[in-house]
């Protein structure tokens, strides 16, 4: 038996990661960040292959992942989180930067960014897994504090989306399954 509480008890961050252009670019929340080396620096994150996201990514072989701050504005997270980029521009309503790679950049809202080129992509199952080497990083603002996903759920009453990997359909499998 998988008691659903339990896996609430896993760390995580909140971040938006964007990728695409200048011509076509597109971001998603995401609380699937993490470093799994130091020499080279690499990264990971997941994206659901529903996501519009998921194609720029693998088109343009790169992502840019900004960490969150605990005072995000909720129209960042209601465009980026619950909204998708084949019905409407999300980036149209913020300002973005672009990295060396091409990558739109976001900094509102953000403690830092980081821009990163894939090397290598893993079909997980609903998601890809994105192994990428850290090209640029910029600390945007060291006062603030990173939103945890504990945060932004008990605190900001957040909930995932059906795409994120965090999601748990408890209308179906109820609280425990």
């Amino acid at each position: 038996m998988v008691d659903s509480d339990t896996l609430f008890k896993v760390s995580y961050g909140l971040y938006l990661i964007c990728s695409g252009n200048a011509g076509k670019g597109n971001g998603y929340i995401s609380n699937t960040v993490f470093q799994v080396s130091s020499d080279p620096v690499k990264f990971a994150t997941c994206c659901s292959k529903n996501n519009y996201t998921s194609g720029l990514i693998m088109e343009t072989g790169a992502f840019s992942v900004s960490v969150l701050s605990t005072d995000v504005k909720p129209q960042l997270i209601a465009t980026f989180g619950y909204r998708s980029g084949r019905d409407i521009d999300k980036l149209a309503a913020f300002n973005v930067r672009y990295g060396q790679t091409g990558v739109p950049l976001i900094t509102e809202s953000a403690v830092a960014v980081f821009e990163f080129r894939i090397l290598e992509t893993v079909d997980v199952g609903t998601h890809f897994l994105f192994i990428a080497g850290l090209l640029n990083s910029e600390m945007i603002d060291a006062t603030k504090e990173p939103m945890t996903y504990r945060y932004y759920r008990e605190v900001r009453k957040g909930f995932a989306p059906k795409n994120a990997p965090t999601y748990i359909d408890k209308s179906s499998a109820g609280a425990k399954s």
